[in-house]
Parts: C-alpha cells; structure tokens; sequence
C-alpha cells in the first residue's frame, strides 16, 4: 500500500469511527444538509438531564464527513419540558463548577463534548453550559443555556418567594 492509500484507508477508517461513536448520543430528532456539495450535515440531538427529568436540552453539532470536520462547534438551548421538583434540586451537585450532565467522544483524538449543570442560587436558575474539551483554532468552544426554576415546585418549596 503506498503511503497516500494508507492515509485514506486510515482517515475513512477514523470517520466511520466517529459516525459510530456519536450515533448513542441522545435522541436524534433533526437533520439538516448543509448543500449540495458537502456531506456535512447539522444535527440535532435532544438529552433530558439524568438528575432533573423536567429539563430537555437540545444540542445541535456538525456531523463529520469522510474529511474529518472539527465537531467542536455546538450550539445547545435547554428548557423545562416536566415538572421539576425541589426534590430533584436538593439532589444536584450546587458548587461553582457544578457537574457534568452528558459527556460524549467527537473524536478518536481526545476531543469531547461536555455539558456541565450548575445552580444558580441567587436566581433560581438552571446553568446548562456546553463546551468542547479540545482548544480550536485558538479558543474552547462553548454555548450556555438557563431554565429558570419561577414557576416551579423548586421555586416555591425552595423559598425563594419569600427571599425577597
């Protein structure tokens, strides 16, 4: 095999690889081509919070073709879909760095997709930050999302209604 053959062999090799590895990651409920002439295509996939049910975020991410296209750009919006208790907010990690949520591979190359949940207690509010664990072109990609608890079970059973 010359060496041009073995770099493809490879490459197609590391991009079915990728396909595999981000198929499990969550519901996959739209897909969107981005043209023509690419293969690349957006997807989007929703995970609800293991800790807190009530809450459903929705990451979008490139899908990487046969060219092994950088993942790491996301976009994430998360939203109370359920009932979300006090219950379930006494159960959650609330220190400043909080604690990841869904963790996924975008890469044999130690390149990862993270959402990290943290409490804002002051606000009510549910962090949902979502970050690539690999420097691009100079900068960790990243994207937040908020739930706000007003309105909640955990709003009111949390005190916050009287904090005032």
């Amino acid at each position: 095999m010359t060496g041009f053959t073995r770099k493809r062999v490879l490459g197609v090799g590391l991009s079915i690889l990728l396909a595999l590895g981000l198929s499990g990651c969550g519901d996959d409920v739209g897909k969107v081509s981005l043209g023509l002439f690419t293969t690349k295509d957006v997807i989007i996939d929703a995970r609800h919070d293991p800790k807190i049910p009530g809450v459903t975020c929705h990451i979008s991410r490139i899908e990487a073709d046969l060219s092994l296209a950088d993942p790491s750009d996301m976009s994430i919006s998360c939203r109370q879909t359920g009932p979300i208790t006090a219950a379930e907010i006494a159960n959650i990690d609330k220190s400043k760095n909080g604690e990841v949520v869904f963790k996924e591979s975008l890469s044999i190359l130690f390149k990862s997709l993270k959402v990290r949940r943290i409490y804002d207690a002051k606000n009510q509010t549910l962090l949902y930050l979502s970050y690539s664990t690999k420097e691009t072109n100079g900068s960790h990609k990243h994207a937040l999302s908020t739930v706000p608890l007003y309105g909640t079970q955990a709003w009111i059973a949390g005190g916050a209604v009287n904090s005032h």
